[in-house]
């Protein structure tokens, strides 16, 4: 190896994999089909063959993003300059999915920057949390990041009406001053951004889609304006970038990992991809979740990845999974000895360690190379989302209807006690209310017990994402994983439609579902539209649900009432209950 090779070795994330033998044997063979067919070539040549040959090229902008930003870099420097100069306190970015989770990595890793604004992220339609957003920001001293790919997302749409309305009724004329948006070209967003004043339009690239965009504006308009240094950040990912052209899938850490994730799920099962994240980069897994689902999981085939999810003992995992541990060099990471008594007991781990946290953009495209490897050894399109598509469909027509009548269609629960109702469609409910007189908890336990080796279990929350929700739901997440010792994720609705959901419609049929809904307590209008956020979130509950039972899930929904809190405690004393049964 030349000492500038050497060089570039040292400065990139490390990477390390400690496998079985069955997985390194599959790993190996995976690797010498892929090296014999000239496939990282075929990768940087666009080749649509390497997957499904439809319209993967067109998909593809991603390769090439992190020069061309590089070739343009002055703009972002004089948006930080800009903003530094204006004195803004916030900077809350607006958006969904793939336009909204890289930038809450930057926002939760770095923190406040002196002399720059505190990015925020909304990606909820939760009254509650829109409401609690508001009551943290003078929109007088906020800049707002409109950020949606296409344009017409209901999302960030209607985010976008709400806080230009308060803010005109600050600012008055001047509220389009407060605001800048990135959207592709020609966008709905441009042409609104354009009338509404706004002060800057950014573009991402039509080519590169909404969870391959990181490196794109939708991720460095935002890095840039909380005041980060982007060349740097641009720079270091750069290494990675060459060091994943390396034609040799054993050095070229992109495609190593891949072919790791990739063999392990085609040929021994093992599809569940669990992220262990060090404290300081720990929501770098809320992005890596959606990259991997939202690619590999359709035509029931794919990865589930499961984040933030205790850790047990070795012997409380089976041979379903694939650990990924994360870990940023300078932290203490109390996490450390649960993974080395995994790959003390045999687990496949993977190590990615980062030196740095501007090193958080060689990790992006390691794992965008990594995804669209696994997706080529799986058999898929790896840039598609038909699923996610589905349930927007069903949630536009609710919401439509909506401002027709005034109302969502009525529903009747399948069972109601206790101040908690459900809801299901007729084939679970033909699964679960047997018996005479079935009861919440009798269904509740068959609902667990329906959970075999090799599933997942999934937790799917349309509340507010309140640090305190979060604690209840991880408490309830851990009875059902210390006793049934499957793979359990947990995802807050809208939020997850837009990045795990399309892995849970569109994946492996082994996902078994409990999805928990409210009554809003105080609801919030939408301006220019009769339908409210309480609304919109009750209308994207359903079409989720909907899905999920046209798709043949196993799926239940609960719903709470107005309290959360007491709604949280009896579910958790119900699940209790059904697995010390």
């Amino acid at each position: 190896m030349s000492s500038a090779n050497a060089q570039k070795t040292l400065e990139i994330s490390s990477f390390t994999a400690s496998l079985p033998p069955d997985l390194a044997t599959a790993v190996e063979g995976t690797r010498q089909a892929w090296d014999s067919a000239g496939s990282t070539a075929r990768l940087w040549s666009e080749d649509a063959s390497l997957w499904t040959n439809t319209d993967e090229s067109q998909w593809l902008g991603w390769l090439e993003i992190v020069d061309q930003q590089l070739a343009g870099v002055s703009r972002f420097k004089a948006l930080a300059a800009e903003i530094a100069e204006d004195g803004f306190s916030h900077l809350l970015l607006l958006g969904m999915g793939g336009s909204s989770l890289c930038p809450e990595v930057f926002g939760m890793t770095f923190g406040k920057q002196a002399k720059w604004p505190e990015l925020l992220v909304l990606d909820s339609t939760d009254p509650a949390q829109i409401r609690a957003l508001r009551a943290r920001i003078d929109p007088a001293r906020t800049l707002f990041c409109v950020s949606s790919k296409s344009g017409t997302t209901l999302e960030p749409n209607i985010y976008m009406q709400y806080f230009y309305e308060e803010t005109q009724k600050v600012v008055g004329d001047r509220a389009g001053q407060h605001f800048i948006a990135v959207t592709d070209p020609g966008s709905k967003l441009e042409g609104a951004a354009k009338s509404l004043g706004f002060r800057r339009l950014y573009h991402g690239v039509a080519s590169i889609g909404g969870r391959y965009s990181a490196l794109s504006d939708f991720g460095l308009v935002p890095h840039a304006g909380m005041g980060l240094d982007t060349e740097k950040f641009l720079k270091r990912t750069r290494l990675m970038v060459e060091a994943c052209k390396h034609p040799a899938s054993g050095h070229n850490p992109g495609v190593s990992l891949g072919t790791i994730l990739g063999a392990a799920a085609v040929k021994l099962g093992r599809d569940k991809v669990t992220l262990v994240c060090s404290p300081s980069i720990f929501d770098l897994g809320a992005w890596l979740e959606q990259l991997l689902a939202e690619s590999t999981g359709k035509q029931g085939l794919g990865l589930i990845p499961v984040d933030r999810e205790p850790l047990l003992e070795p012997a409380g995992y089976g041979k379903d999974r694939v650990f990924v541990y994360i870990n940023f060099a300078p932290d203490a990471d109390p996490q450390e000895p649960a993974i080395a008594a995994l790959e003390k007991a045999g687990q496949p781990v993977v190590r990615i360690v980062l030196k740095e946290l501007y090193d958080l953009g060689q990790t992006f495209f390691q794992w965008e190379i990594a995804t669209a490897v696994a997706g080529s050894l799986i058999g898929i399109n790896p840039f598609n989302q038909p699923d996610v598509e589905a349930s927007k469909i069903v949630t536009r027509e609710l919401t439509t209807g909506f401002e027709t009548s005034g109302s969502l269609p009525a529903e009747t629960p399948v069972l109601e006690q206790d101040g908690i109702k459900l809801f299901t469609d007729k084939a679970n409910s033909d699964a679960l209310l047997t018996g005479n007189s079935p009861t919440l908890g009798g269904v509740i336990r068959k609902h667990l017990d329906r959970v075999k080796t090799g599933d997942y279990f999934g937790l799917l929350a349309y509340l507010p994402m309140f640090p305190e929700h979060h604690d209840s739901l991880q408490e309830i997440r851990k009875k059902i994983l210390k006793a049934k010792q499957v793979a359990t994720v947990l995802g807050f609705g809208p939020r997850f439609l837009h990045s795990t959901g399309q892995a849970y419609k569109g994946g492996p049929n082994s996902g078994v579902f409990l999805q928990i809904t409210c009554d809003e307590a105080d609801d919030l209008a939408v301006p220019q539209q009769k339908y409210t956020f309480g609304v919109v979130k009750a209308a994207q509950a359903r079409g989720d649900f909907q899905v999920l039972a046209d798709r043949k899930r196993r799926a239940l929904r609960v719903h709470l009432g107005k309290d959360i809190k007491a709604g949280l405690q009896k579910l958790h004393d119900l699940v209790s209950a059904a697995v010390e049964h």
